[in-house]
């Protein structure tokens, strides 16, 4: 097990203190200090941080700041450890808000503290685990569950269910859990959110190595957590979901599968699909797909069995996967040459490599409540903050390079970091440089990788139109033949064609598919009508872009499922189905919020959109909104069966 969350004695010697504290995120330490002395009074206005940007690592506070707040710090542990290392009483609400207000430098508002401290999770308390079982409330009613996906949030599903005593079997199609962590294994794949945010709130994991883990490093926190929460007997390998289809007479959900031993069907009175949005390869539209001779392959399928030493590689996109991988090829290959269609937006993290620096996982393991206070930092840093930047004006017109000031503010930033990088090829500059607003696709994390790689010799940016795939390389619409050793699509994903291949069949011989047309909606992205029981766990309108984790998201739904289930085992009805009327007026409110988003307007490319222009990914609101929405369910927004 790996799952480190023990916290060790700390030393009698303060040498090893001192040393950790020059490394200590000390807005997130500070509170930490405060709640296990019991002291606010280490919470100095003198030490107040001034903002949580990211782009800060200690939150505003000056050089002179920084040593009083490690001197104080220092201090503190050591009385505390010569006091017995007592852990203080459980803080009040009163004292929670002052250490939040503290660390955010403002107040927070009434609405945000429940949400806040369920984030907070100290005392490893799991504010978000089911209070009630089936047994306590209805142990004769039947209420098996089936779970198409073990990656992050069938995982998270399945240990509530477990928790809840609701009998499971999870489905998946891959020899092992981790979903788009155990598909992905291209070199440089990791991950963009912060993996001290991108975990679960009530299994944190101590000593991560790296600030954006790395794919081995994540595939093995969700491995580690199936094992933790005993799940791994329920959870059926190697076995894919064909069709799923309703019994009306009987209530029950008839569920194909094709596994190790052939054709079989499951049936369960639930059914969870935790498919999520990035887990079919998308291929390109373009003329000659597989007509290379070359060895080719999509970067979620990646040939380890290649060695691209001396190779002349193509790599078709420049996305986030692609972002990724083609830094690493460029080390590896003798020429590498990237079709770009669209350029991407690069947000500087100067982390995004960094391991994690020994004195913070060292004070993350001997201080409590300091893993989890640098959570929330991040949690709250990354939240609702940034909306306003990507929000569009009234006066913006199709075309517009920025969709309002902010959105202007955020353009600037970017540009100029690429612009810094770049100051010595204008050519690149001008190929990189995107003419549409940040955020109206997704924006790419990056510390300098992606420019620097844009800059060696051997690697060519190629911007002009692809018209064919030849069986010596690519032919651009110029007349060049750009004959390939190798070939690499970095495409990404169908995101927008939820659940396919299966086939779901609900009531009255309803088609999931031809009910939505090519347009996935689901009311709250979890139920949709016409499917009784049927839950979405990452469904349609449930990513999130520039305010948060997805791993927030899931929890929030997951609870919601728990709530319906509870909701069926204490009234006795057999089936939920999502009213239309409540379902159509959830997603016209939808569509309009994302019309007021850069993702919304901007005729750009992105996976965010489905074929006909709609945004059938992206949550337009606030995470507080969501908390909120997914918190009870309301029997009056479904047809009780």
């Amino acid at each position: 097990m790996t799952i480190s969350r023990e916290i060790q004695p700390l030393p009698l010697d303060e040498a090893p203190i001192r040393k950790a504290l020059e490394d200590a995120h000390l807005p997130s330490l500070l509170p930490a200090l405060a709640q296990i002395t019991g002291d606010l009074s280490l919470l100095r206005d003198d030490l107040v941080p001034e903002t949580v940007l990211l782009t800060d690592p200690q939150g505003g506070l000056s050089a002179e700041a920084q040593a009083k707040a490690r001197e104080l710090a220092l201090q503190t542990l050591v009385a505390w450890r010569d006091a017995g290392s007592v852990v203080a009483p459980p803080p009040s609400m009163t004292d929670v808000r002052r250490m939040m207000d503290y660390l955010i430098g403002e107040h927070v508002s009434d609405e945000y503290l429940p949400l806040l401290l369920e984030e907070l999770a100290f005392a490893d308390k799991d504010a978000r685990a089911p209070e009630w079982n089936k047994d306590a409330i209805n142990a004769d009613r039947s209420m098996r569950v089936l779970i198409i996906g073990a990656g992050m949030s069938g995982i998270l599903a399945a240990h509530r269910l477990q928790q809840a005593g609701i009998p499971y079997v999870v489905v998946e199609k891959n020899a092992d859990v981790g979903g788009t962590w155990f598909e992905n294994t291209y070199p440089g794949a990791r991950v963009d959110s912060s993996n001290h945010a991108y975990s679960y709130s009530f299994m944190q994991k101590f000593d991560w190595p790296y600030h954006h883990s790395p794919q081995e490093v994540l595939l093995e926190y969700f491995s580690d957590c199936a094992t933790e929460f005993g799940i791994r007997d329920n959870i059926r390998f190697n076995t894919e979901v064909e069709s799923v289809t309703y019994d009306e007479g009987r209530a029950v959900w008839a569920v194909k599968v094709r596994g190790p031993e052939g054709d079989e069907t499951l049936e369960a009175e639930a059914v969870v699909s935790a498919v999520g949005q990035l887990n079919r390869p998308k291929m390109p539209n373009i003329a000659g797909v597989g007509a290379f001779e070359g060895p080719a392959f999509h970067s979620a399928q990646w040939d380890h069995s290649i060695d691209f030493a001396g190779k002349t590689v193509g790599v078709i996109g420049t996305g986030s996967s692609a972002s990724q991988f083609i830094p690493h090829l460029s080390d590896m290959a003798g020429e590498v040459r990237i079709f770009q269609r669209t350029p991407n937006w690069y947000a500087p993290a100067p982390n995004y490599h960094e391991r994690v620096s020994e004195g913070f996982l060292w004070l993350a393991t001997h201080v409590p409540t300091y893993a989890q206070w640098y959570r929330f930092w991040l949690f709250w840093a990354i939240s609702d903050g940034f909306l306003p930047m990507v929000e569009v004006d009234d006066d913006w017109q199709p075309g517009d390079e920025v969709t309002g000031k902010l959105n202007g503010e955020l353009r600037d930033l970017l540009a100029g970091s690429m612009r810094n990088y770049l100051e010595s090829r204008p050519d690149l500059i001008e190929k990189t440089l995107p003419d549409f607003p940040p955020a109206s696709k997704r924006i790419v994390v990056d510390n300098g990788t992606w420019p620097k790689t844009l800059l060696k010799e051997h690697v060519h940016l190629i911007t002009e139109p692809i018209e064919r795939v030849t069986p010596r390389g690519l032919l651009t619409e110029d007349g060049e033949e750009h004959e390939l050793d190798v070939l690499v699509y970095g495409t990404g994903f169908q995101a927008s064609k939820f659940l396919t291949p299966m086939k779901v069949v609900g009531r009255g011989g309803a088609d999931m598919h031809e009910q939505w047309d090519g347009d996935a909606r689901a009311y709250l992205g979890i139920t949709m009508p016409n499917f009784p029981n049927f839950f979405f766990l990452y469904g349609p309108n449930t990513n999130i872009v520039v305010n948060g984790s997805i791993v927030y998201f899931s929890e929030c739904e997951v609870q919601y499922v728990l709530e319906c289930l509870k909701f069926l085992l204490e009234s006795g009805q057999q089936a939920i189905d999502c009213r239309t009327d409540v379902h159509d007026a959830y997603n016209e409110r939808i569509d309009a919020g994302n019309l007021k988003r850069a993702w919304g307007v901007s005729s750009v490319p992105s996976w965010y959109k489905s074929d006909s222009g709609r945004v059938a990914q992206n949550w337009p609101f606030t995470l507080l909104e969501y908390w909120q929405q997914t918190k009870t369910m309301d029997p009056a927004d479904y047809v009780l069966l």
